[in-house]
């Protein structure tokens, strides 16, 4: 057996070899013919090149990943594009033929095959990632050989044996989308688990307000009242906070974080908003930083001709699918819709790039034997707030994180521990047009024309104004006082389905025709929150108990037939306030695994995956915490769980 194991590994390098120097062949090949005043190639000579280009790679890829390792950060990013440049200038400036001259006709065809070679192996591959996983799989083995010492060990290291846990975040995928989905085939990796009985799925209720922030702040922390919105006015600093901006973050951390957080012991944040006390954290937000010295697979990645090179490329046509995208959704006048020009052109790019980024990133802590890791993959929700979360644009993005989790399934024998998956969601998205669309003015506009000096500040269809005049949060007596047209405007707008403010007898919730006293359930008229749902009373009242909450809390209108709410701000898809499918998250475990938790608010699915880093002997039990249910293990139900393996 271990003879056939060393012939097929064997043989499986020298394929990699002959692919590689056919690829680069090729490549040259069309590179020099495309070349304009470039001499006929000669194949003799080409082969020469090509054994040259692989014996300057082999010299100076090393030299530069040392670099890059040394620098980190943004000079990595910099020296992984130089890299490939670099290597293939060097060679075709000792090309035997001799047949480009010139630093800058050097450069040009440097660029030009380093692009030629990322589509040529993209296509090798049928547009799948299996250069991806061969180059994160030696990745991952020159790793653990390191940390056993055993560098010239030609043979692979055994798959680890101790638990550990991986959570991956799909952001903004609701539980009825991804069901959806999965019926429809188009989820293969997540629907061979279900099928198969390793993993379950079921929903759990994000409450309001419905962002990844404020979710984030509850998964990972077990604190999500301190957090009213994705941006919020903190009257006492007289300072507007944006969550996604790093120092408004990093002060936001520090008061979620008690060193209980999720990833306290030893664990590994990777591109959430906040770190989880993890020991470790990478494209953390609260940190502001990118990966630095300690980050090999950051700068493995960067280095490698199909790491960042291929997702600068495939990058690119990204892009002009966007343009045809978005071209035909005005061709088909198809409704609703928003501008999906400017920025988000960039962003499509750029979030393809850190997909595939945070999945080398996962790969390299895996290869570590980390005990948990949690990270953030945003491609669908970037996506679907310009494009809407149901529409095919969407679905490629959902199709292709569920391509990753195949991918880490496949990386998953190269790991040091044998790593259990769970997988979810931090809320869902609801579509609808604008509120500017649908009713010719914004919520500013509207609340400028009912009352002066108001500050309004929103989150998706959530929006929360204050009084900034006034130093401490008023009252409805009060808001009255100052402006007497403020709330009744409001509440009897078709645009406005809730205002919430503070009465004499507790927090009120008004409409357009009734009212709702939310401490006792009193309704005066027709009850403004039917169409939101019967969780829309407790959300409303723990809203009203999160620190710098508005004076006054605006939620849009709801459509009780198609569900659609119209976004304060301009996006087809939004997510922050209720209404529609965005408080409606997904979690995907593990099928064994007990649910101890109502898993209402992203607190108590802190609380449950504390309670299985735990169960998985990877966190010592929490005297602070209640006591909850046996787990699994105690119950009889088989130890052995389901990992991220291949089928």
């Amino acid at each position: 057996m271990a003879i056939s194991s060393r012939m097929h590994t064997l043989l499986r390098r020298v394929r990699a070899v002959l692919r590689s120097a056919l690829t680069t062949f090729v490549v040259l090949t069309l590179t020099l013919w495309l070349m304009p005043g470039v001499a006929g190639t000669d194949v003799v000579d080409t082969l020469g090149l090509v054994v040259l280009v692989a014996g300057v790679g082999a010299v100076l890829r090393p030299l530069l990943l040392l670099g890059i390792t040394a620098l980190g950060g943004w000079a990595a990013m910099l020296l992984g594009v130089v890299t490939q440049i670099v290597v293939m200038v060097v060679a075709l400036r000792f090309d035997p033929g001799n047949r480009i001259s010139g630093l800058p006709t050097l450069v040009t065809a440097a660029i030009l095959a380093v692009i030629v070679a990322a589509l040529l192996d993209w296509m090798a591959d049928a547009g799948s990632d299996d250069t991806f996983v061969r180059e994160a799989r030696r990745l991952m083995r020159g790793i653990r050989r390191r940390s056993t010492g055993r560098l010239l060990s030609f043979r692979r290291p055994p798959p680890g044996t101790d638990a550990g846990l991986l959570i991956v975040q799909l952001d903004g995928v609701a539980e009825p989308v991804l069901r959806w989905a999965i019926r429809a085939g188009n989820l293969p990796t997540i629907g061979h688990w279900l099928r198969t009985g390793s993993h379950t799925v079921r929903g759990w209720h994000t409450g309001l307000p419905s962002t990844t922030p404020a979710s984030q702040a509850g998964i990972l922390h077990g604190a999500s009242r301190q957090i009213p919105g994705f941006r919020w006015y903190e009257k006492e600093t007289g300072k507007v906070m944006v969550s996604n901006r790093p120092r408004d973050a990093a002060i936001i951390e520090s008061r979620l974080s008690d060193g209980r957080g999720l990833l306290r012991d030893g664990g590994v944040s990777i591109s959430n908003a906040f770190s989880g006390d993890a020991a470790t954290s990478l494209l953390t937000v609260s940190h502001a930083a990118l990966p630095g010295r300690t980050a090999r697979g950051w700068a493995a990645f960067m280095a490698s001709p199909y790491g960042f090179t291929r997702a600068l490329v495939l990058g690119g046509a990204e892009v002009i699918t966007e343009l045809y995208q978005a071209r035909l959704q005005r061709r088909r006048n198809l409704q609703p819709r928003v501008s999906r020009s400017g920025a988000f052109l960039a962003l499509r790019p750029a979030s393809m790039l850190l997909r595939d980024v945070n999945i080398s990133l996962v790969a390299e802590q895996m290869a570590r034997g980390v005990p948990a890791i949690y990270c953030d993959l945003v491609d669908y929700d970037e996506v679907a707030h310009h494009a809407g979360p149901a529409r095919p644009e969407s679905m490629r993005q959902l199709e292709s994180l569920d391509r990753m989790l195949g991918v880490l399934g496949r990386l998953a024998p190269e790991a040091a521990r044998h790593y259990h998956l769970v997988v979810l969601s931090d809320h869902g998205q609801s579509q609808g047009p604008t509120f500017r669309q649908r009713y010719g003015e914004t919520l500013d506009e509207l609340v400028a024309r009912l009352a002066e000096d108001v500050l309004v500040v929103s989150s998706g269809n959530l929006s929360m104004l204050y009084l900034t005049r006034f130093p401490n949060r008023l009252s409805q007596e009060a808001i009255e006082h100052a402006h007497p047209d403020l709330i009744r405007g409001l509440a009897s707008h078709p645009g406005v389905g809730i205002v919430v403010v503070q009465g004499k007898d507790g927090a009120m919730a008004y409409g357009s025709a009734g009212s709702h006293r939310l401490s006792d359930g009193t309704v005066i008229g027709i009850d403004p929150l039917i169409p939101y749902g019967p969780r829309a009373r407790a959300d409303l009242l723990r809203h009203q108990l999160a620190a710098h909450v508005g004076d006054v809390v605006v939620i849009s209108s709801v459509n009780p037939e198609t569900q659609e709410v119209p976004a304060f701000e301009e996006l087809v898809g939004s997510h922050g306030g209720l209404g529609g499918w965005q408080t409606d998250a997904m979690l995907v475990h593990p099928a064994s695994w007990l649910v101890s938790h109502d898993l209402d608010g992203p607190d108590a699915v802190h609380r449950q995956l504390v309670d299985w880093l735990v169960m998985l002997g990877l966190r010592t039990a929490d005297p602070a915490l209640p006591a909850t249910s046996p787990s699994p293990l105690e119950t009889g139900v088989p130890a052995r769980l389901s990992p991220v393996r291949e089928s």
